[in-house]
């Protein structure tokens, strides 16, 4: 395995770039164009285009990382009766063989590859998308590469590390014309779907404050020496354009979350899951400002926050998050939840559930019969993703919306570290006069990898 430029990820960067605008059949090329005005219909259910399709237009995809969440895409995947599944990626042995015996238990015919290293991968020709299901800091550097050798993705959330891959990740879509999916599966949920079009039906008047709230922090990680890694697992590849530490088998593999090398705590874990009702109702833009306050672990090797609050200024309303639940009608019992205020009400909402407070009511109302179905119904997010592949129509939680919604929580993470209010440029993407907020906006790789650009 090599991860020098002159390698497979330098063939990759450099070759394979041209391959993002070429089709690999002329049967495909026609069911595009003949699938694409069926999706652009606004019909009120997306209709599945799974069912019917000849053999000529399955789609092959390959899943790098496949631990719990990767799993689950195998399977979400393998559900589908037009995916072929050609290849599975992890860095642990273990998780990969484990997979595929999984995988073989619902389709006992399956002719999956296993692999140690995604780079191999993406050099095959015959593999139209990729899932990624990889630790937090790999989302945008396999993104980048799969991008750039002609594939589609479907990453999990968060979107990236930190500002600067979350850019690189949109101007690389865009330039290769590729089709993205960010892993927010409750975002197909018919929910979130009925409290978009509640919101913006303006039951409840001007929207002037946004409350999100998610309970917990980083655990005690009880201190463990460093230790040689196992031998299914390939360290040095985990940790990949990450700071080099020894292995320690309190960082991973769940644990990774509750470090700033490889993510950014049970904030950046779950601020997508509920800021995307918030985001998706209210097109709200970009913060202005934002401070934020909490405090570090507090026993153990965990080096994220134990808990996080923190305020933004957005140009036409107030967001606000905690680690605890807000003290406001509806909320109480809810680990997760955002809440919106409104001059002529308030509607509160988790994954689930929902509750509407209109003028001077004291007890909730979870629907308004007279606000229509304006919002059309997901026929799934696995689903989802796999039809916007076929007819390259955006898919529900695409990379430019991604990217709007994830900002916000690395500026807060950063304000947080600082221990000062920031200034937001939406436009340049920077901070108004402080320049070492700015250098935050990217971590440097380790050599020998670098950030595509």
């Amino acid at each position: 395995m090599s991860s020098k430029k002159g390698g497979i990820g330098s063939r990759i960067q450099n070759s394979l770039a041209m391959s993002s605008k070429r089709h690999r059949n002329q049967n495909r090329r026609h069911f595009l164009k003949s699938t694409g005005a069926m999706l652009g219909a606004g019909m009120l259910v997306r209709p599945s285009i799974a069912e019917g399709v000849p053999p000529s237009e399955r789609i092959v995809s390959a899943h790098i990382g496949v631990g719990g969440m990767g799993n689950g895409h195998v399977q979400g995947f393998a559900s589908q009766k037009d995916v072929d599944i050609a290849a599975l990626c992890d860095v642990d042995e273990s998780r990969r063989t484990a997979t595929l015996a999984n995988l073989q238990k619902s389709r006992p015919d399956t002719r999956t590859e296993l692999y140690d290293d995604f780079r191999r991968v993406l050099e095959r020709d015959d593999i139209d998308v990729i899932s990624c299901a990889t630790p937090d800091h790999w989302h945008a550097l396999v993104t980048l590469l799969a991008f750039q050798s002609g594939k589609d993705v479907y990453s999990e959330k968060p979107l990236c590390h930190n500002v600067a891959e979350g850019r690189a990740m949109v101007d690389a879509g865009k330039r290769h014309e590729r089709v993205f999916q960010l892993g927010t599966q409750i975002h197909a949920g018919d929910n979130y779907h009925r409290v978009v079009e509640l919101v913006r039906s303006g039951a409840l008047g001007k929207i002037h404050t946004v409350r999100l709230w998610m309970n917990g922090g980083a655990p005690n990680l009880k201190p463990t020496p460093d230790q040689t890694p196992p031998p299914s697992l390939d360290w040095n590849m985990w940790l990949g354009p990450a700071p080099w530490h020894a292995y320690n088998p309190a960082r991973c593999p769940f644990n990774f979350r509750y470090f700033w090398d490889y993510s950014g705590g049970v904030f950046a874990d779950f601020w997508c899951h509920i800021a995307d009702i918030a985001f998706w109702s209210l097109d709200p833009g970009a913060p202005t400002t934002v401070v934020a306050r909490g405090e570090d672990s507090r026993a153990g090797m965990a080096t994220t926050h134990n808990w996080i609050d923190a305020d933004f200024d957005f140009p036409d309303r107030k967001i606000y998050w905690t680690t605890q639940t807000p003290d406001v009608p509806g909320a109480q019992g809810k680990g997760i939840g955002c809440q919106f205020v409104g001059t002529d009400g308030t509607l509160v909402a988790d994954y689930g559930s929902r509750a509407l407070f209109l003028g001077d009511a004291k007890e909730p109302v979870t629907d308004l019969p007279e606000v229509p179905q304006t919002v059309p119904r997901s026929p799934g997010h696995h689903r989802d993703f796999l039809d916007c592949v076929k007819t390259r129509a955006l898919t529900e939680s695409n990379l430019p919306y991604a990217h709007n919604m994830t900002t916000p929580m690395h500026l807060a993470n950063l304000s947080y570290r600082l221990g000062r209010k920031l200034t937001w440029n939406a436009q340049a993407e920077q901070f108004v006069g402080d320049e070492a907020a700015n250098r935050l906006l990217f971590r440097p790789y380790r050599d020998p990898w670098w950030l595509p650009t």
